[in-house]
């Protein structure tokens, strides 16, 4: 989702790879030993949790998590917690990154230590305060000052227990002093708008001229006003602490006025005092992005130069494949490339050209496409955006099958455990492949179009420059629907969203012995035995070594690499898309019907989207796809409650709350991707809900009315492909202004070969240039499109700079009134 910003764009994003902790204190038992999970948090919000490593005090994660941030955010927080016996999940400590330090960290594996976790550290959101001070005449004539605190409101304060029911404390400190006022209590919100005004006596006069004003009891400068928010509750425990700020009555300054939003605070000296190594610390891998995108307009001149690129000759001086031999790893090169050249419709033109220079350099058929090249890379990420619901298709149930059943396939001699018999383990595992390999070489009427298109090109390519190996054919389009799309995603389901976490250990060995087989059998190596290192993997591949599996394997090779173009047939099993417990209203149904909320198991295939009382129980309403008019999101203020969204059908729509602003946005974008050719798709929506009678957005009061706001679904889509062109080109723009040294550099090595005709200089042999001249010129016509964007941002910065005024809602005053002082002191030294 992105934030629009007077014609701007901006789109947040994070890449988490979370490690391993180590030292986690031992559990005050006699076993010691903990069942830790990590979770991912914005703020206070969980948006992803780890599996669950039992019986470790040093839990090994390696799960990796992406995804688009749909909203503000001041910290992003990563929990270890520790499930007991009990099934009671207790947080043994945190890693909290503000955003501002994000970039610190960026793409390096770094360790955390783990901070005590207490109710008074664990704060959120921002309330706007208006502090004035001014001259009252008492009844007896007596002038003194009196403070008016008013407390106008607060954004994003935490949901504590399911609720939250908030109310302002509002306290004047000083030496001697310390009154206390509270507002009214603001039921289920985290928004709450109080509006209330407060006066505290400051100062007490001796004597009074209008010239002078002697203090008796104390300096306004000793003061300070705290303002704590309390979540009112009705336990024995009492009410919650949901955060604070302390305001120095010295920002009044000399007109007595003040009128700021603050960021909440923890309670000073909240908590237990405990020893941060005490708690052990947590390896993390964050990669955050922020792109700021302008109008179309702005990226016309480079999109321009990329989408040329299929055209240069030679393609080795066109502008897609100098920023793969400027970029320090290929892959972040790729990703963008591919992105924008799909939405455009021209990947399989790239990639054919990058393919055929690529294969002409290559000697030797048995290394073709093995290195980690810009088009390896190309291929990777094309086959993951078009070709994922094709692999959850093909896969998917088989995978979740394996994973469930936990049969044991163990085949190494030396890890069999003594209760495991060799032979039976053979042959389960046996079954699993023979399985595997059968519905992945009946699958070739499901390859995606791009995907049998780009290895029509590769196949030609390759049997072209090697005419005399019969095989290359087929090896040259093998070396990546099997090495690096198939058994990578029976290797690590996780990362190709067939499964929602790594598997144990146990099934992953499976999985690893299947994959390596599967890679073996789609390799069509002349002697297959020798592929292994380990003799018991030889003595297993005998099972397969008959001619019907090579002969399998070609005709698939056969159909996927076809220039005809084959359509999406028709899948009569239903493809379980995705699945999870969210909260729905009821539909009413019945004429007394309570409409409350209740906890279901939603499910949604390609054929329908269904709710069940809880998981593997029959569905209590089903949903046809074609039924789907609209999925849209409800606005908060329909029912008091976040991340709630709207399927809308014929008859009525189904109000849902997911359970975080990712997931919500998840389920939004699934939803209507698999929905979006329907043909009765709505054109408008109400973004409120139908309650007392009436539309709360227009008011109209039949429950029939048209929609009075605009869907937001777009245009029929693949469903796993959602490109924004602008976006790409501006990422794109970041890595040519990362790596502007290497571009002027690489135009040195232009200028040296084209004069120095003798063995290439060491310092620029890293460049592949085939024509200096063409290359330089294309590198020149770079430079000139990242300037002016560069000087588009530049703009951008400075007038945003000059906006910015601290202490506004976009930017609150951050952890301590210094902080205030020195923002305030940067901003007036600020300058372009």
């Amino acid at each position: 989702m992105a934030v629009e910003e007077e014609g701007l764009r901006v789109f947040q994003s994070v890449k988490i790879k979370i490690g391993e902790a180590k030292n986690i204190p031992p559990y005050p038992g006699p076993n010691r030993m903990r069942d830790c999970y990590c979770t991912v948090n914005l703020d206070q919000e969980e948006v992803f949790r780890t599996k669950i490593v039992e019986k470790s005090l040093c839990p090994f994660y390696g799960e990796d998590f992406y995804c688009e941030i749909p909203r503000s955010f001041r910290h992003l927080s990563f929990y270890i917690f520790d499930r007991d016996v009990f099934r009671r999940d207790s947080s043994i400590g945190k890693v909290a990154v503000k955003k501002e330090d994000l970039q610190k960290y960026h793409g390096k594996d770094t360790w955390f230590q783990l901070q005590p976790v207490s109710a008074d550290s664990e704060v959120q959101g921002k309330v706007h305060l208006e502090l004035r001070l001014s001259e009252v005449i008492t009844d007896s004539g007596v002038i003194i000052h009196k403070l008016a605190t008013r407390v106008l409101e607060c954004q994003g304060l935490p949901i504590v227990n399911g609720q939250c029911d908030p109310y302002a404390a509002v306290s004047l400190l000083g030496p001697s002093r310390s009154d206390a006022k509270k507002t009214k209590v603001k039921r289920k919100t985290n928004n709450p708008q109080f509006d209330e005004v407060f006066y505290f006596e400051v100062t007490r006069p001796l004597s009074y001229t209008r010239r002078q004003f002697d203090v008796e009891e104390e300096d306004v400068d000793k003061l300070a006003l705290r303002v704590d928010l309390w979540n009112a509750s009705n336990l024995k425990f009492g009410d919650e602490f949901l955060g604070g700020v302390r305001v120095p009555l010295r920002v009044l300054g000399q007109f007595g006025v003040h009128d700021a939003w603050y960021f909440l605070q923890p309670r000073e000296n909240g908590g237990k005092s405990v020893k941060v190594e005490e708690l052990g610390s947590l390896r993390l891998n964050i990669v955050y992005t922020e792109d700021h995108v302008f109008p179309s307009e702005h990226y016309t001149p480079l999109r321009d130069l990329l989408l040329y690129s299929p055209n240069v000759e030679p393609v080795s001086a066109s502008t897609a494949n100098i920023l793969g031999e400027v970029c320090r790893e290929k892959q972040e090169a790729a990703i963008p490339l591919v992105r924008l050249f799909l939405h455009y419709g021209k990947i399989v033109p790239f990639i054919s050209a990058i393919a055929h220079a690529e294969v002409n350099r290559t000697q030797d058929p048995n290394t073709i496409f093995r290195g980690n090249s810009l088009t390896s890379k190309c291929i990777d990420e094309t086959m993951k955006l078009a070709g994922m619901h094709y692999l959850q298709v093909t896969l998917k149930p088989i995978i979740d099958e394996i994973c469930t059943e936990h049969k044991p396939c163990e085949i190494d001699p030396v890890k069999l455990k003594e209760s495991e018999n060799l032979d039976t383990n053979r042959e389960n595992l046996r079954q699993y492949v023979d399985r595997i390999f059968n519905v992945i070489t009946t699958s070739g009427v499901r390859c995606p179009t791009v995907m049998c298109d780009i290895f029509f090109s590769l196949r030609e390519s390759a049997a072209t420059r090697f005419q005399v190996d019969q095989d290359v054919r087929y090896t040259a389009v093998s070396s990546f629907i099997f090495l690096r799309f198939f058994a990578p995603a029976i290797l690590s389901p996780n990362l190709f969203h067939l499964r929602p976490h790594h598997p144990d250990p146990a099934t992953s060995r499976t999985l690893t012995l299947i994959s390596k087989t599967i890679q073996t059998l789609g390799s069509l190596a002349k002697s297959k035995s020798a592929n292994f290192k380990e003799s018991y993997m030889a003595a297993f591949y005998d099972y397969f070594n008959e001619q019907k599996y090579a002969d399998a394997v070609k005709n698939f090779l056969d159909l996927i690499s076809t220039s005809g173009k084959w359509d999406q047939k028709s899948i009569e099993t239903p493809i379980m898309l995705k699945e999870g417990f969210m909260i729905k209203r009821a539909q009413g149904r019945n004429r007394f019907g309570m409409k409350n909320f209740k906890k279901r198991w939603f499910r949604l295939t390609n054929h329908e989207f269904t709710y069940h009382k809880t998981k593997g129980e029959g569905a209590l309403c089903s949903i046809p796809i074609e039924n789907i008019l609209a999925v849209e999101r409800l606005e908060e203020e329909s029912f008091k409650m976040k991340n709630m969204f709207q399927v809308i059908q014929p008859e009525r729509a189904l109000y849902i709350q997911a359970n975080n602003c990712v997931e919500a946005r998840d389920w939004i974008d699934i939803l209507t991707k698999v929905s979006q050719c329907n043909r009765k798709r709505l054109s408008t929506y109400h973004p409120s809900a139908y309650l007392n009678g009436h539309w709360l957005c227009c008011k109209f009061s039949a429950d029939t009315a048209p929609g009075c706001t605009p869907c937001t679904g777009g245009l029929p889509a693949n469903i796993q492909l959602d490109v924004d062109g602008d976006r790409e080109t501006e990422r794109i723009y970041s890595l040519y202004s990362t790596y502007m040294t290497k571009l002027i550099k690489m135009q040195e090595a232009c200028g040296s070969k084209s004069v120095y005709d003798g063995p290439e200089q060491e310092e620029y042999s890293t460049f592949v240039i085939d024509d200096p001249q063409e290359t330089y010129k294309t590198l020149k016509q770079i430079v000139s499109a990242v300037q002016t964007l560069e000087q588009q941002h530049t703009k951008y910065k400075r007038d945003k700079f000059k906006k910015t005024k601290i202490g506004s809602q976009e930017h609150p005053i951050g952890d301590s009134f210094q902080s205030y002082i020195r923002q305030q002191s940067e901003s007036s030294t600020y300058s372009i």
